[in-house]
């Protein structure tokens, strides 16, 4: 049976990755916390993909 996974090829898009942009990161449990656009992208994506 051929193996069906292309190795080079990811399968997870790091540019759009929730870590990708981080602000910053809270020292007291190491939580990454994105910065304001990427909160506001994100927020403005879930509101135009509501049901």
């Amino acid at each position: 049976m051929p193996d069906k996974k292309a190795p080079e090829r990811p399968v997870e898009s790091h540019k759009t990755a929730a870590w990708s942009n981080i602000d910053e990161v809270k020292e007291d449990d190491h939580t990454a916390h994105p910065s304001l656009e990427q909160t506001i992208n994100a927020k403005d994506y879930v509101d135009e993909n509501e049901k």
